[in-house]
């Protein structure tokens, strides 16, 4: 404190009073803060290309013979069980939110790649993932008619460009050119997606938040249990990956693109996609990962030989950026 007789007098032997602070001292260092966005946009980007090659992944399989469901149940179980000891660290989680585990593992895992695989069964990769990407204007709607929030014009605009370029995308003027059921797998997968987002968000608030790796590890494995009732995987023949199957007219090892689907594109996929939220905000990671829409048509195209017409490509750059506006409007 300052003397009351005399406020420059400094009592000797007395350390000298600190100098006032600059603003070059008091402007923050460069440092982990100012590097969290470029390492969060690396690892969203890298969630995106993965999760982006699945389908491209799993079509061969199913065409070899494995069946859709089948397929999806590699998947998810592959990612369990590698995801097991993430699991374990976390396994106070179970206690705390288990309806958010349990609500995660039925919708934002087995429901929406039991809805997307069955949708690659029928129709071309890239038209299934760019229907998916319907989620998030869907989203929009869930706001605003269930939750009775206001939602900004930006976002009901995204949401409308969305579902017109749908409309390019199946081809609506010429009475669904698509399979009609395989663009109905596609939607369950944009509908489940929905509940990915509700849950991820619900997960993350209340007086007991749940780690986001943890929401991941459980909801792979409350998916591979559903999966493993409903699917009976002992059925399948699974000595088909012992052998080869076309890709583009090559031929490749099946287990090559299995191993793909479940280290890259699900556990790869996931665990990325989680940390890049933990330094971009959910809705910023969710606009990037828009772009696995993107990469799944382009890896179709080089891989599996799936070329789309000019109607649907121009209707799925339409709903990418119905999407994204929808998306980033969410962010004000």
């Amino acid at each position: 404190m300052r003397s009351s007789s005399d406020p420059s007098a400094v009592p000797v032997g007395a350390p000298p009073p600190p100098a006032p602070a600059t603003a070059a001292a008091a402007a923050p260092r460069p440092g982990p803060a100012r590097r969290a966005a470029p390492l969060g946009l690396g690892l969203a980007l890298v969630s995106a290309v993965a999760f982006g090659g699945s389908g491209t992944a799993a079509k061969p399989l199913i065409e070899a013979g494995l069946s859709s469901a089948h397929t999806v149940w590699l998947r998810v179980t592959g990612a369990a069980l590698v995801l097991l000891p993430v699991a374990w660290r976390h396994r106070d989680a179970v206690l705390r939110r288990p309806g958010v585990l349990l609500g995660f593992g039925l919708l934002a895992v087995a429901g929406v790649q039991a809805c997307y695989f069955a949708a690659i069964s029928r129709i071309p990769v890239g038209v299934a993932l760019l229907i998916e990407y319907l989620g998030p204007p869907l989203l929009i709607a869930y706001v605003r008619l269930v939750q009775r929030r206001p939602v900004s014009r930006r976002a009901t605009a995204g949401a409308g460009v969305a579902v017109a370029g749908l409309a390019c995308v199946v081809e609506v003027w010429n009475g669904l050119s698509f399979d009609a059921l395989g663009v109905l797998f596609a939607l369950g997968a944009a509908c489940c997606q929905v509940g990915y987002f509700v849950l991820a968000d619900a997960g993350r608030q209340g007086a007991r938040p749940v780690d986001p790796l943890a929401v991941s590890a459980y909801g792979l494995l409350v998916g591979a249990v559903l999966l493993t009732a409903f699917t009976r995987p002992w059925d399948a023949d699974w000595s088909l990956l012992g052998h080869s199957v076309a890709m583009n007219g090559h031929r490749v090892p099946a287990l090559l693109p299995a191993l793909w689907m479940v280290l890259v594109a699900t556990v790869l996929a996931y665990l990325t996609g989680v940390a890049s939220v933990q330094h971009l905000s959910p809705p910023v990671a969710g606009v990037v990962a828009n772009l696995e829409a993107v990469v799944a048509t382009v890896l179709a195209w080089v891989l599996l030989g799936e070329h789309l017409g000019a109607p649907q490509l121009a209707g799925g750059a339409l709903v990418l950026a119905g999407a994204f506006a929808a998306q980033s409007a969410a962010r004000g």
